[in-house]
């Protein structure tokens, strides 16, 4: 991956693990890559992202996204927690699947990986690393590719955190 690629990654995990721990992330990355060049290592930085030439409000390009990723149209009054509290719906859409989720060094299926790896790591999520473990099937992994993913997670996740999701892992 280039600098700017790993960069995305981070700034990415912002909205999934907050800002602390991603602007750690950055700092703790930014030490890794001067002790690269200290070596003699010199990293590809890759590319920045397109700036934005749409006019339309982020809301509604946040909108078609989501619809992008979900597979199901996002028109229709909000339900759930949307519903509950709209404000939240608003953030998700013109923050996350706006302003995020826009910007081009990643694409949309790197995004989900990198999506599902946290809220596998951070866990109490279920109900939605079960939501982006279906918009990976959306976005073009085919449920082999997923299951490999998985399995790579699983092994990470070290022992403690696997017994403590074991249920909900049993299922892929």
């Amino acid at each position: 991956m280039t600098i700017n690629e790993i960069k995305e990654v981070i700034v990415h995990l912002y909205a999934y693990c907050g800002f602390p721990r991603s602007i750690r992330g950055l700092q703790t990355f930014m030490e890794v890559l001067e002790e690269r060049k200290a070596k003699g290592i010199n990293d590809k930085t890759g590319s920045d992202a397109s700036p934005l030439n749409d006019e339309r409000s982020k809301y509604e390009r946040g909108k078609e996204n989501l619809g992008k990723l979900t597979g199901a149209s996002q028109d229709g009054p909000p339900r759930g927690y949307g519903a509950f509290a709209p404000v939240m719906d608003t953030f998700l859409k013109e923050h996350l699947f706006a302003d995020i989720f826009e910007r081009d060094v990643l694409t949309f299926t790197e995004r989900e990986l990198v999506t599902v790896s946290v809220i596998s790591a951070i866990g109490g999520a279920e109900p939605m690393l079960r939501s982006h473990l279906s918009i990976c099937l959306n976005v073009g992994l085919t449920p082999a590719q997923l299951t490999e993913f998985v399995g790579v997670i699983k092994s990470t996740l070290g022992e403690k955190k696997q017994k403590q999701r074991r249920r909900f892992w049993m299922k892929y």
